[in-house]
């Protein structure tokens, strides 16, 4: 097995799922050159830094003629697929139009993994199936990132400019009834900062755009900082250097408990048996009922003080 694909679309967080199954791919053909066809924001996590080789995006008008019946295919994509020996696929297909004209490339062995979880098995776990055809099964769901030489001086350049320690706040999840509101997020930062501690980072991409505004806009008694739109290998070299995060479900909070931060994360409807991080590191904070609303600042701010004194930080 000389060349793997592993054709993975999804969020970040569900990319972040898939890499304990890249990772028993890796030590199985440890001398294969593993590429990763998805969002190449994302899958640039794994580029080079110890997963792939190279990674290139799902985001190519070419690549829809690959779901149409009989449709003529890129000659481009059609060398690039027919070049490898294995290919994993996590897109949906429903009718195998896409498996079919993968094997008119001249590919000949594809393994169709499913990207719906189901049932109470952890997620990472359920994603790691589609290797039972390579008789390899999945003991050990946790994630785990490996920030580049570059990466790491980057992080260190950028926390040149913080008080350590340092607590990473993400506000933010993607899913209205998964965040906690952002009233409650700022009553949180507040309370901590007079605590004195150290300082605060807030974490936000493109679609924390109104957290991050919120955090902007208010007047704060601590050392506040702000980490907007960070490459993400970028990002989890920085939280890698931070002394706790706080966060919910989220692909964010998956970034952190990869590079083995410790993590108090905040659930609400989604089951942590299947979805939180399942590094040793992370705790989680199981809302009433599932509701975050439920969720009490007084309650949260407790979490947070057990889980700094835990790591061995005094309030």
């Amino acid at each position: 097995m000389n060349r793997i694909l592993v054709v993975r679309g999804g969020a970040i967080g569900d990319f972040i799922l898939t890499l304990p199954t890249l990772k028993l791919l890796r030590e199985r053909y440890s001398e294969a050159r593993i590429e990763i066809l998805g969002y190449k924001h994302i899958v640039a996590l794994a580029e080079n830094r110890f997963y792939a080789q190279a990674v290139r995006s799902i985001e190519y008008a070419p690549l829809a003629r690959f779901f149409a019946k009989d449709a003529e295919l890129s000659p481009e994509l059609s060398d690039y697929f027919g070049n490898f020996d294995l290919i994993i696929s996590y897109l949906y297909d429903p009718d195998g139009t896409f498996e079919r004209n993968l094997r008119r490339c001249g590919v000949e062995d594809i393994l169709v993994g499913s990207a719906k979880i189901t049932g109470s098995e952890h997620a990472a776990v359920q994603l790691a199936r589609v290797l039972k055809e390579l008789d390899l099964s999945l003991t050990d769901p946790r994630a785990r990132l490996f920030p580049s030489r570059e990466d790491e001086e980057f992080a260190m350049a950028f926390h040149n400019e913080l008080v350590s320690p340092v607590i990473a706040l993400h506000p933010g999840s993607g899913s209205e009834k998964k965040t906690w509101s952002i009233s409650r997020w700022q009553m949180l930062a507040q309370t901590l900062c007079e605590k004195r501690v150290g300082s605060f980072l807030i974490v936000g991409g493109e679609a924390d755009e109104q957290e991050i505004a919120a955090f902007r806009s208010a007047e704060f008694h601590g050392s506040i900082h702000i980490a907007e739109n960070l490459p993400l290998p970028q990002l989890a070299a920085v939280l890698q250097q931070c002394a706790l995060f706080v966060g919910h479900d989220s692909g964010i909070s998956h970034l952190a408990a990869a590079v083995e931060m410790p993590c108090l994360l905040l659930f609400g409807p989604t089951d942590p048996a299947i979805w939180a991080p399942q590094n040793p590191d992370v705790r989680v904070l199981r809302a009433e009922n599932g509701d975050l609303l439920q969720l009490e600042v007084r309650v949260a701010t407790e979490a947070v003080v057990q889980e700094l004194m835990r790591i061995g930080i005094n309030t």
